[in-house]
């Protein structure tokens, strides 16, 4: 089952403001394992198979550090097309002497740590999704342990290379500032279903029976303030419809539910009431 590619509506592309382009550039070729697909002097576009852009890096004029406790990106998340894979990845990451988190959601293996600007990154393999457990139309996830030890095994691997060739944005996880009014936004506007309610802060939704393409909290606070324009951290993301009849009806559905919604460029551009930029495309 492939969830990132039509009949489903899935994260596409995350776009991010950096302090220092070169500086991030570094550490996504040789910590993340991304190629350069496009660069120039601002703006440098990432890849993992050499034709889709995963990642776009902006160094904005005037920049400035995240001050925190804003909505925003709280992580995106890069799906791994292997377990094997993530092997890999966490001996690489070893090998580089970095601190991680990780966590075992029973749907997936997780890796977590954060670039130069502390924008929160996640890479993670899915288990197959004839193992999710399903009880009314929500699906069971955890933050349990993660066995490194039987992740990593004793089978000897090839010398990392990189971000494999079928890596994908698997999802993006936003901080916000009321749940409520953001689940419907996400739910009735852009057509997506609550998969997990992670007690009364965070929720989980997908098309297609996903176990979460965005994940919405409001860990930073009920109300939190939106960052500043020139902040480093989450410029806008891309929402990839599997038709034009599909991202219309978001459209439709945006204009009367009063949200903002605006072509710019032969690209539908709408905000989530956190303030969240949104691509809608197809």
């Amino acid at each position: 089952m492939n969830f990132h590619r039509e009949p489903h509506t899935f994260v596409g592309q995350v776009n991010l403001k950096v302090q220092n382009l070169e500086r991030s550039l570094t550490y996504y070729q040789d910590v993340i394992g991304f190629k350069i697909l496009e660069q120039t002097e601002k703006r440098a576009n990432l890849t993992a198979d050499g034709k889709t852009t995963l990642l776009s890096l902006e160094q904005p004029d005037n920049v400035v550090p995240s001050r925190g406790r804003t909505t925003g990106l709280y992580h995106f998340a890069l799906l791994l097309p292997t377990r094997s894979d993530l092997a890999q990845m966490i001996l690489h990451f070893a090998n580089k002497g970095l601190q991680l988190g990780s966590a075992d959601h029973l749907v997936s293996e997780a890796l977590y740590l954060s670039d130069p600007d502390g924008n929160g990154i996640e890479v993670y393999r899915d288990r197959d999704p004839l193992a999710w457990q399903w009880q009314n139309g929500d699906v069971k996830m955890a933050v349990d342990p993660l066995n490194i030890r039987d992740l990593v095994g004793i089978e000897e691997y090839p010398v990392w290379s990189g971000l494999p060739v079928g890596t994908v944005m698997g999802h993006i996880h936003l901080h916000v500032s009321d749940l409520q009014e953001t689940e419907q936004f996400y739910t009735k506007g852009l057509g997506f279903e609550v998969v997990n309610r992670y007690g009364t802060q965070a929720l989980f939704i997908s098309t297609g029976k996903y176990h979460h393409h965005i994940g919405l909290n409001t860990w930073n606070g009920e109300g939190a303030p939106q960052p500043a324009e020139n902040s480093v951290g989450l410029r806008s993301f891309t929402l990839v419809y599997p038709n034009e009849t599909a991202r219309n009806q978001a459209i439709t559905n945006l204009n009367k539910m009063g949200a903002s919604v605006k072509e710019e460029g032969g690209t539908w551009i709408t905000t989530d009431p956190s303030g969240n930029r949104i691509h809608l495309l197809m």
